[in-house]
């Protein structure tokens, strides 16, 4: 527990004593370590408390705070103020400031961790897209917000094995390599035409150029199962160089083929039959979904005998579930929202908890350049993909901009914003701030050796204070991810973060000769600066440029 904690903890201690407050009111009751600049009258930490209490036994919140700032003290808090119906504003000593800088850098990124947590296993799933073409632009966001995910959890202690499931069964499949062959027969001269249910992308006139210099034009006469496992394997391939450049590696690939062949769908299915969760209907067989809170019962294996994906999701996730794995997560597109229902049955009929499955939706992406939206059409030059999207601004704008806004919010990716090498740009300004960081430190080692020391600590003051602050704050920032999922939140601290920055720099003079003990204060919470840059560029899957 650091000082700020610590403090936190012996005000609500304070205030629970001298009220004799339950815990349920306790949980209602915010202490804020307030982190904007621009509200420093407001004080350090804010707390809500004389309201929550007020109502509680009925009085006047003022008077609430009133006698709690009266009968509350401490050697690192030097003022309290009271401010509109009965806020607390307290205000710390400079002293408890120089205990946080200490504790920042001696502890590091330890500073950040829980002090105590209860390891737990994640199952993490997303991306998962069919392997029928190129990952699309809406597969960069479900990518990004599950690998900064996993990022954050397994930084928080737990253990995180992230996964893509791919769909190599079913209908989808056998489409997949009748479009190959027919675009093959077109590389040799046939006029045969696509059905217009096939896969139409223009990467398959590519595969087909690749399959018959690989083959030859005897190619054509392979069946089809041939043009499926060949078609497969390469838009397989093709999703993981794309991912890999993204800066995604998945630790299972998990192939739904495999639950057919091995017999899991059938067993799982005679498991459901034995407790009385399937009938037949109208010739196919239907699992009660409706009985688990779904909106109606779903078909998991047609008249025609042929199993659906339900059929494949309640032995997936049974398999899941038996690795084994304290938690699920699957990250998927909005368009999925009605799956939700359905996934929670399943886990039920399958006697686990439904609680333990949590689903994160992520909203559409549109991309904008020169503020106008680019139409996804095939038209050269137009982005349609994330590799373009990726070859077009880079691994590390890609991964910010598909972050920077909440996942249930609809996403518009500004080609233009993510070209400007400027501070228009929230991936240089952020950058910039860790070189600049970097390069205040290597100007002061040309002058003199040094190595920070308790002493260094003795000029800190209150222009460190907001930077401080806010470094300090992302402990909470993360504690709140492994908690909420809400990843978008870690793009926003950074931005902030490096605003301080750039704001403590250009406001006051870090290397001074005349005063070199002001120096390597200031050289020392600079240091503590970039490292927090490092930490959290890194939890971002972003690179950390020497120069810029």
């Amino acid at each position: 527990m650091n000082i700020l904690e610590n403090l936190q903890h012996i005000i609500l201690t304070h205030i629970q004593q001298t009220y004799n407050i339950t815990i349920e009111t306790c949980k209602k009751i915010d202490i804020t370590i307030n982190t904007d600049d621009k509200k420093a009258d407001f004080g350090d930490i804010t707390t809500n408390a004389a309201l929550i209490i007020a109502q509680e036994i009925g009085t006047n919140p003022r008077t609430v705070a009133q006698a709690l700032a009266a009968s509350l003290s401490h050697p690192h808090i030097q003022k309290i103020d009271i401010a509109g119906p009965g806020f607390i504003n307290i205000f710390l000593t400079i002293q408890a400031f120089k205990v946080l800088t200490q504790e920042l850098y001696h502890q590091d990124k330890d500073f950040f961790k829980p002090t105590i947590i209860k390891p737990l296993t994640y199952s993490l799933e997303f991306v998962s897209a069919n392997p029928t073409g190129p990952l699309h632009i809406g597969h960069g966001r479900g990518g990004i917000i599950g690998d900064v995910l996993a990022q954050v959890l397994r930084f928080l202690g737990h253990n995180v094995i992230t996964e893509y499931y791919i769909n190599d069964a079913g209908n989808q499949i056998g489409k997949l390599g009748l479009s190959l062959k027919i675009r093959c027969l077109q590389q040799n001269g046939s006029n045969e035409q696509l059905p217009e249910d096939a896969y139409q992308g223009e990467y398959l006139i590519r595969l087909a150029e690749q399959c018959i210099a690989e083959y030859g034009n005897q190619v054509i006469e392979q069946p089809q199962t041939f043009f499926e496992e060949y078609a497969q394997k390469h838009l397989l391939q093709n999703i993981t160089e794309t991912l890999r450049s993204y800066g995604i590696e998945f630790d299972i690939w998990f192939s739904e083929k495999t639950l057919h062949t091995s017999g899991a769908i059938q067993k799982e299915l005679e498991y459901l039959a034995s407790r009385g969760y399937t009938y037949k209907k109208d010739d196919a067989l239907w699992f009660t979904a409706m009985q688990f809170g779904d909106d109606k019962d779903r078909v998991v294996q047609k008249n025609t005998g042929e199993l659906t994906y339900i059929a494949a999701d309640i032995a997936y996730l049974q398999n899941k579930l038996q690795r084994p794995a304290d938690h699920l997560i699957m990250i998927l597109g909005q368009d999925h929202h009605s799956y939700v229902a359905r996934l929670k049955a399943i886990m039920q009929a399958l006697g686990h908890n439904p609680d333990t499955l949590d689903v994160i939706l992520y909203q559409l992406v549109t991309v904008k350049e020169t503020g106008e939206l680019v139409r996804l059409s095939k038209r050269a030059g137009k982005i349609v993909s994330l590799n373009d999207i990726i070859e077009t601004v880079g691994k590390d704008v890609a991964r910010f901009f598909y972050l920077n806004r909440k996942a249930d919010a609809h996403l518009d990716f500004d080609i233009t914003l993510a070209l400007e090498h400027s501070e228009k740009n929230p991936v240089y300004y952020i950058q910039y701030a860790y070189v600049r960081a970097g390069s205040i430190l290597e100007k002061a080692s040309e002058h003199a050796e040094f190595a920070f020391g308790p002493e260094d600590i003795a000029y800190i003051g209150a222009p460190e204070v907001a930077l401080l602050k806010k470094i300090a704050a992302l402990k909470d920032v993360l504690e709140n991810i492994g908690r909420t999922y809400q990843t978008h939140v870690l793009s926003y601290y950074l931005l902030e973060l490096a605003h301080h920055f750039h704001h403590y720099y250009s406001s006051n003079r870090v290397i001074t000769h005349e005063d070199p003990g002001l120096t390597k204060s200031r050289l020392l919470i600079v240091s503590i600066a970039q490292r927090t840059f490092k930490h959290v560029l890194e939890l971002l899957g972003l690179t950390t440029p020497e120069s810029m």
